[in-house]
C-alpha cells in the first residue's frame, strides 16, 4: 500500500515515480516507514522532508538537540510505544502532551497516544534521526539499530538470501563468522546483560524477523534485523553453541560461554526450535553473580522462613517446592543447598539441566536419550553414601517412589513438582500411585512459590485505589486505608514500565501432625488448605497481600501473579 507521505512527496515533485518505487521496494525487505527508506537511498535529505511536511500540514517543527527535553513528560509515554510511533514527549503543559513525531500523518498513532496517556496531545515535527538519538538518550534503550546495521552492506549479504540447506557446511560457518553478523549478534547478548533479560527470544516469522528480550517476567521486543539476516544470525548462535549448522530439522541444545572481563562469566543456556519459517533460537541467561543464595533476601516472611529453614535442617524427610516454569523453584533450592552446605555433609543434585556450577557439591546432568533419568541418578546416589538428595523434579511414580523411600531411610531429599498450590502437591503424590502413610511419613513441607514484579522505586507514587479492587483481592474490610498503595509511572530507571526487579511470594506448609491425619483419612485439596491455613499458613495470595502492604507490588500485579483464595 502506497505511504501518504511518499504520495505527499510524489505529487509535491521532491521524488519520481521510480524514487517511491524502490523506495517500497526497500521497505518490504528492511521494514520501517518510505520516507525513512527515501532518506536512506538519498533520495530525500531528512531536513528537507521535515520542512515540506511542516509546510504541507502547517505544522510546527522542533530540534531535540537543541531544546532540554522534560524528563516528567517522557515519563508518560512508555518506551514501547514511543518506539512503535517514532514519537517522542518533549514538555506538559496542564493535561496538554507536547509530542514530537517523524510522521504526523499517523493519525492512529495520535489516538492510541491519547488514549494510553489520557492527555491531549500537541504534535511537532523531528526528523526520524532526532527522534531514535533521544529515545536512546532519555529512554536509555540501548537499541541504536541504526548504528549497529550501518555496516552491513548489501553486496555482504547477497550470499545470505540462500537456504543454508541449499549450500555447504563450510559455507554457512563462513557466513556466520562476517564481521557485521558476529557484531550483531554480540550487541544482542550484551544487551541482554545489561538490561539483566532473564531469556532472548530470536523469532522468525513469514515478513518478520524479531528479537526479544524477557525483562522481569515480561517479553519486549527490542530489534527487528533485517530478514536476509535471519539465517547467518541463527548459524552464528549454533556455532557459539557448538551446535550442528546443518541440521536445521530437529531440536538441538547448547550453551554459551562469555567472559565478560574482571573475571565475570555469563552462561546462555541454548534452546533450538524448527518452526514454520525457520529455527526458533531461545537463550537463558545464568548469570551466577546475580543468583541469591541468602534467604533472608528471597522473599520470605519470617515465620515462613523459620518453618523453611527448620524443614530442610531436618536429618532426614522430604522438602518439596512447587510452582510453574520461571517461578523460581531452583533459586529457593540451591539456596537451601546453600545453607546446608558443609564440609561434614556429602550433597548430590540431579539436574536437566545444570543452571549453576556450586562448589562442594556433586551436580549430575540428565540425559534421558542414554538412559541417565532422575530415577536412575537417584539410585545411584543411594550408592554414594549420601546425605543431602537434590532431584531437579519429580514427574512419575518411580522417581517418586525412589525419593520417598531415600527420605524414609535417613537422607534429606530436596525437590520440585509443577502444581498449583502447596495442598495440591499432596494430591500430586497420591495420584502418582504414593501410598498416604509414605506421604504423611516422609514429607517435612511443601513450598508454593510465585515470583511477582516490584514496583519501580524511582517512579513510584501512591494512589487512591478503589475500595472495591482491596476487597476483591482479599484485602480484609478493617485493612483498607490502614496502607499506602503504590503504582509505578514508569521512568528511564524501569524502561517506562513502572517496575523494576521480581520478588517471591511463598507458600509454605509444613506437614503438621493435624495435615497427616487428614492425609491418611483421604482427605481432598481444599480440606487441607483450609486446615492448614486454620494452623497458620499464608496463601500465595496472603503472601501477595503482604507485599502489596510492604509497598513492594501492585494490586495488578499481585492479582495477576496469585489466585484469589
Amino acid at each position: 500500500m502506497r505511504d501518504r507521505i511518499g504520495e505527499m512527496l510524489l505529487k509535491a515533485g521532491m521524488i519520481d515515480e521510480s524514487k517511491l518505487e524502490q523506495a517500497l521496494d526497500y521497505q518490504r525487505n528492511q521494514g520501517g516507514k518510505v520516507y525513512g527508506a527515501l532518506v536512506k537511498l538519498d533520495h530525500l535529505n531528512e531536513d528537507d522532508l521535515v520542512e515540506f511536511l511542516a509546510r504541507q500540514l502547517g505544522l510546527p517543527t522542533v530540534s531535540l538537540d537543541e531544546i532540554d527535553v522534560d524528563p516528567d513528560a517522557v515519563r508518560v509515554m512508555p518506551p514501547e510505544m514511543a518506539q512503535k510511533h517514532m514519537a517522542i514527549p518533549y514538555s506538559r503543559v496542564d493535561s496538554t502532551l507536547h509530542v514530537a513525531m517523524a510522521d504526523p500523518t499517523d493519525l492512529n498513532a495520535i489516538d492510541d497516544i491519547k488514549f494510553r496517556t489520557g492527555l491531549a496531545v500537541e504534535v511537532s515535527i523531528s526528523s526520524e534521526s532526532q527522534i531514535r538519538k533521544a529515545l536512546d538518550t532519555y529512554y536509555d534503550t540501548g537499541m541504536a539499530v541504526d548504528d549497529v546495521l550501518d555496516d552491513f552492506q548489501d553486496d555482504d549479504l547477497e550470499a545470505l538470501d540462500s537456504d543454508i540447506s541449499e549450500l555447504e557446511v563450510q559455507d554457512a560457518a563462513k557466513m556466520a563468522e562476517e564481521a557485521p553478523v558476529v557484531k550483531l549478534v554480540n550487541y544482542v547478548l550484551k544487551e541482554a546483560i545489561q538490561k539483566k533479560a532473564s531469556d532472548i527470544h530470536v523469532e522468525p516469522y513469514e515478513k518478520i524477523f524479531r528479537v526479544r528480550f524477557r525483562i522481569d517476567g515480561a517479553l519486549y521486543e527490542v530489534l527487528k534485523p533485517p530478514m536476509k539476516l535471519r539465517n547467518p544470525v541463527i548459524s552464528r548462535l549454533k556455532i557459539m553453541s557448538k551446535l550442528d549448522i546443518a541440521e536445521r530439522r530437529l531440536p538441538q541444545d547448547g550453551r554459551i560461554k562469555l567472559k565478560l572481563g574482571k573475571g565475570r562469566d555469563m552462561d546462555f543456556r541454548v534452546s533450538v526450535l524448527p518452526t514454520l519459517f525457520g529455527e526458533k533460537v531461545v537463550m537463558r541467561l545464568l548469570d551466577k553473580s546475580n543468583l541469591q543464595l541468602d534467604m533472608t533476601k528471597l522473599g520470605f516472611e519470617e515465620k515462613p522462613l523459620s518453618w523453611f529453614k527448620e524443614a530442610i535442617h531436618k536429618p532426614f524427610g522430604m522438602v518439596l517446592v512447587t510452582g510453574p516454569t520461571g517461578s523460581g523453584k531452583t533459586t529457593t533450592l540451591y539456596s537451601a543447598l546453600s545453607e546446608l552446605n558443609t564440609t561434614e555433609v556429602n550433597i548430590s543434585t540431579a539436574e536437566d539441566p545444570v543452571e549453576f556450577n556450586l562448589h562442594g557439591i556433586n551436580q549430575v546432568q540428565m540425559h534421558e536419550e542414554i538412559g541417565l533419568t532422575f530415577a536412575s541418578a537417584l539410585r545411584s546416589f543411594l550408592r554414594q553414601d549420601p546425605d543431602i538428595i537434590m532431584v531437579g523434579e519429580i514427574r512419575d511414580f518411580e522417581t517418586a517412589e525412589i525419593g520417598v523411600k531415600a527420605a524414609l531411610t535417613g537422607h534429606m531429599v530436596l525437590s520440585t513438582l509443577h502444581t498449583n498450590d502447596a495442598p495440591q502437591t499432596i494430591n500430586r503424590l497420591l495420584n502418582m500411585g504414593i501410598e498416604p502413610f509414605l506421604v504423611a511419613s516422609s514429607v517435612n513441607m511443601v513450598v508454593a512459590q510465585r515470583l511477582a514484579r516490584k514496583v519501580c522505586p524511582q517512579c513510584k507514587v501512591e494512589i487512591d485505589p478503589p475500595v472495591e479492587a482491596l476487597r476483591d483481592l482479599g484485602v480484609k474490610m478493617e485493612d483498607v486505608g490502614t496502607f499506602p498503595v503504590y503504582e509505578g509511572t514508569g521512568c528511564n530507571f524501569c524502561s517506562g514500565t513502572g517496575f523494576k526487579g521480581r520478588v517471591a511470594l511463598y507458600e509454605c506448609m509444613p506437614i503438621f501432625d493435624e495435615i497427616k491425619e487428614l492425609v491418611l483419612a483421604g482427605a481432598s485439596a481444599m480440606e487441607i488448605k483450609r486446615e492448614a491455613i486454620r494452623l497458620g499458613m499464608d496463601t500465595l495470595r496472603m503472601a501477595g497481600i503482604n507485599k502489596l502492604k510492604e509497598g513492594m507490588s501492585t494490586i495488578t500485579e499481585v492479582a495477576r501473579s496469585t489466585m484469589a483464595d
